[in-house]
């Protein structure tokens, strides 16, 4: 039996083609100095982003109480930067428990935003709709929130609301501590991704977003934005890993989906 059959949920790193200096390219994408100042979050609150670790150990001694809704609603949830469906999973069995039905994006781990990316998201979305009649709220962690801002403005007839987690659609694409891996994994500059729009755009359709003091990685004014760029900003206190798993997180979610 090989590795990945016997342990079926280890990441599939994306594949890096060494010809032509690439390897070297994406080095230096990842080292290049920055073209401007700007603010992030301190170094040891990205060090605190670690405790997201302990999580496994925490969470059997945890209870959390999740009052039914009298208002399902169909939520697709989009993962965050070099994560997949599984990382929310305990998100969403908790969303469900709540009367709610959850739907995974089904493209597997995210590695970066593309046009290929948007269109198969689009063909989701479509295929969710077509299959409840129904529009849908679009549930995105960091990343992942770029992708429902979008996805909404392609298509709001399909989309109820849009619930964004520590997403960083305002301000300068480089407040925050991850771009150079970023930039590095993607192998293009963070600031300018191959898709069209302009991200602080505010999507035709109600747009929530939650955003921490808190996080470790996005700048929270990045993932709160300002008016015009969303309907509201909630701000909870859970780390930037914390926004997949956390009781707060949860609980905000769960009101923003009775609000709907």
């Amino acid at each position: 039996m090989s590795k990945r059959e016997r342990f079926p949920d280890l990441p599939k790193l994306p594949r890096i083609p060494l010809g032509d200096g690439e390897l070297a390219r994406r080095i230096e994408l990842a080292r290049e100095p920055e073209p401007e100042p700007v603010s992030r979050p301190a170094w040891w609150r990205m060090a605190a982003e670690l405790q997201h670790l302990a999580e496994p150990l925490r969470r059997p001694f945890r209870t959390l109480d999740v009052e039914a809704c009298d208002t399902p609603q169909i939520v697709l949830i989009l993962p965050g930067f070099a994560t997949s469906a599984s990382r929310m999973r305990y998100m969403a069995r908790q969303i469900e428990r709540a009367g709610h039905k959850t739907k995974r994006w089904k493209l597997g781990w995210n590695w970066g935003p593309s046009d290929t990316t948007l269109d198969r998201l689009a063909d989701r979305l479509s295929e969710v709709h077509e299959r409840y009649e129904r529009p849908a709220v679009l549930l995105g962690w960091s990343l992942g929130g770029l992708y429902a801002r979008e996805l909404a403005k392609r298509q709001p007839e399909h989309v109820s609301k849009v619930i964004t987690m520590g997403t960083p659609f305002s301000g300068s694409p480089r407040a925050n501590n991850v771009w150079r891996v970023y930039q590095f994994v993607t192998g293009h500059r963070v600031d300018k991704p191959p898709v069209e729009g302009d991200f602080a755009v505010k999507p035709p359709v109600e747009t929530v977003a939650l955003w921490s003091p808190n996080d470790g990685a996005i700048a929270p004014r990045s993932a709160a934005g300002y008016p015009g760029e969303r309907d509201r900003a909630i701000a909870l206190r859970c780390t930037h890993m914390g926004f997949s798993y956390s009781p707060e997180a949860i609980r905000a979610v769960l009101s923003e989906l009775r609000r709907c």
